[in-house]
């Protein structure tokens, strides 16, 4: 017998840095700007709604691919915002988080050997769900341009395709980079999935936050010409509703690959959150107005933490969406965004976390971090507070 019993393909993969730094941030007391979860409830109308089920009896198993009210209210939330109709009987499945969304999608899309395309930094359980389905990555890097944006080589996004791609698994607007994908960049990539044949899935849980200050706003690549009939569209409530410990996602797209997701799913958790999805519908429900000013006060936040990071000397690359901003540790001298993180709580009592670990190419990355700004605007001022000792 081996001493570590683990599949060798997923050895690489340990502790997530979102569990290391979320215990280190409460053994030495810090505030906690790494793992992106807020610290307020969300809408009252959703949570009441979820109090409402759990007392009338929704508490035995939903249907597999969700209770008919939430896919309803999916496939409206998608024609009212993205004009994308959906059929809520074959084109919606309802899944445990995003998180399950993605591996349930790569599990049923990826045979052994076939590649995925990916933009790194990319989301931890991108590289794991890939590793699982026995598949390959083809990370294509995010950088700064001359106007901070992330951005990408033309030449290095087509020099990923090839004869085995299978999937381009994008994620807009970008964790961690706060990156807002522009039209014309989803034109080159919707272009080079027609070219070789191959299918997209998108993750799209920040839909609703891309700021007013974006290049762009957010455009669904499911909704560019011939990219319907071959795109997995993923979304959640979690980051839209603040309610993340729900875990109440949702595939949509043609019923051919939302039934492939849905025959995969139903071996993983088979159904999930029973009493919470009619309060999810009840969320999506909600008028605009909820919707824009959620964005604009998660970008104030960002504005706020923005000019603390930089007022402590950090050099602050553009945030256009998302809960998350990255900063250029170099101007304060650090080398290693993974060293310098562990140092970060005795120094000034804050904690960001290491983007270096979401690449394939770890140099690309090893002078960035990444905060949350997804807080309460009293525990933005203190962190921005403890931040500025590192300028002294």
């Amino acid at each position: 017998m081996t001493s570590d019993p683990l599949v060798e393909r997923m050895r690489p993969f340990g502790t997530t840095i979102f569990t290391e730094m979320s215990a280190l941030a409460a053994r030495t007391g810090s505030i906690n700007l790494g793992q992106g979860f807020p610290d307020t409830d969300g809408p009252a109308e959703m949570l009441d709604a979820a109090a409402r089920a759990l007392r009338e009896g929704a508490n035995q198993y939903p249907p597999l691919p969700g209770i008919p009210a939430l896919r309803a209210a999916i496939a409206e939330h998608e024609q009212r915002f993205w004009a994308l109709p959906r059929d809520p009987g074959t084109e919606v499945v309802v899944t445990a988080g995003a998180t399950e969304a993605i591996a349930a999608a790569i599990l049923a899309l990826c045979e052994r050997g076939d590649e995925v395309v990916t933009f790194e930094p990319y989301y931890d359980s991108y590289a794991a769900s890939i590793t699982l389905a026995g598949a390959v990555r083809r990370p294509v890097t995010l950088r700064p341009g001359p106007d901070g944006r992330y951005t990408f080589d033309e030449g290095e996004l087509r020099a990923a395709f090839g004869p085995r791609t299978r999937l381009v698994l994008l994620n807009s607007p970008h964790n961690p980079t706060g990156k807002v994908f522009t039209s014309a960049e989803l034109s080159l990539i919707a272009g080079l999935c027609q070219e070789f044949d191959t299918y997209a899935v998108t993750d799209e849980v920040y839909e609703h936050l891309a700021f007013t200050d974006a290049a762009e706003p957010h455009v669904p690549l499911a909704s560019l010409p011939g990219m319907h009939e071959r795109t997995l569209r993923i979304s959640s409530a979690g980051k839209t509703f603040s309610c993340t410990g729900w875990k109440v996602g949702w595939a949509t797209g043609p019923a051919r690959l939302v039934s492939a997701v849905t025959r995969v799913k139903q071996f993983l958790t088979f159904v999930n959150a029973g009493p919470l999805q009619p309060a999810v519908a009840v969320a999506l429900g909600l008028p605009e107005a909820y919707f824009t000013g959620f964005r604009d006060e998660l970008q104030a936040r960002r504005d706020h933490l923005t000019a603390g990071l930089t007022a402590a000397g950090f050099a602050v690359q553009p945030s256009e969406g998302t809960y998350f901003v990255t900063a250029d540790i170099t101007p304060l001298g650090g080398t290693d965004g993974i060293e310098f993180c562990r140092e970060l709580p005795e120094r000034c009592g804050v904690v960001a976390v290491p983007t270096q670990v979401f690449y394939d190419d770890r140099d690309a990355g090893r002078h960035l971090i990444r905060f949350a700004f997804c807080k309460r605007e009293s525990v933005i001022e203190e962190a921005a507070q403890r931040l500025s000792k590192l300028g002294r």
